[in-house]
């Protein structure tokens, strides 16, 4: 790790590139992702407690005018907005179950970065977060990034995938070498904030309740094979 960077985590992600550009259907079986080499984690973002009812994969890919990203996500008791309608954009979304990328295109500006959150039901938001703005949240911001869902009640698994244009996030083209920052988190099962469980690919060691996963200084590096 360079002593001298803002960042302080030191995990990583490599994303492979796509032979072609495709539409997220939730299927995982796809040649992309078994070609991808995956993350796992299943501790909180304290890194203190350990869930393995709700261990998470995440992989990343990649073409030149998109970013991809699969969710893996185990489950015992889905806490989702049953019956709401899921094409128009949820925020509070967070409040249920959700897969969610943080993700920072231009690591030079720590504070600033992009926000998508996809739940079971494929139910999604996503934001423009400035943590030197107020407000800090734009919700207005719309990345035009699809996404899918599927739930497997047997397996106890429910899969994501989303597509991000680069354009919407400021970039022109992904190139092969380059890296940005990012995280990956999940929110799982019912109750109140005292019973959910807050999982972290890079924990973020937050003590305050209302921004566990918002620490961009722990943000992990997406390497773009």
């Amino acid at each position: 790790m360079n002593p001298q960077s803002p960042y302080t985590s030191d995990l990583e992600i490599l994303s492979r590139l796509c032979s072609e550009d495709f539409i997220p259907d939730g299927n995982l079986d796809k040649t992309v992702w078994r070609n991808a080499i995956p993350i796992m984690f299943n501790h909180d973002w304290m890194n203190e407690r350990h869930y393995p009812e709700c261990s998470t994969q995440v992989a990343a890919a990649w073409s030149p005018s998109h970013f991809y990203f699969a969710f893996w996500c185990r489950y015992t008791e889905l806490n989702i907005y049953a019956g709401e309608d899921p094409v128009p954009q949820r925020f509070g979304l967070w409040n249920r179950d959700v897969a969610e990328v943080f993700l920072n295109p231009f690591p030079e500006r720590q504070n600033h970065y992009f926000e998508f959150e996809v739940a079971p039901n494929n139910q999604w938001v996503d934001l423009e977060v400035d943590l030197e703005r107020e407000p800090t949240f734009d919700h207005t911001w719309d990345s035009n990034f699809l996404h899918a869902t599927r739930i497997d009640p047997e397996a106890r698994i429910w899969t994501c995938e989303m597509k991000t244009p680069a354009a919407s996030l400021g970039i022109s083209a992904i190139r092969p070498g380059w890296e940005c920052r990012g995280n990956f988190y999940r929110c799982d099962g019912p109750g109140d904030d005292t019973q959910r469980r807050f999982l972290a690919w890079s924990p973020t060691f937050c003590t305050n309740p209302s921004d566990y996963f918002h620490v961009p200084a722990r943000f992990g590096t997406i390497r773009f094979e």
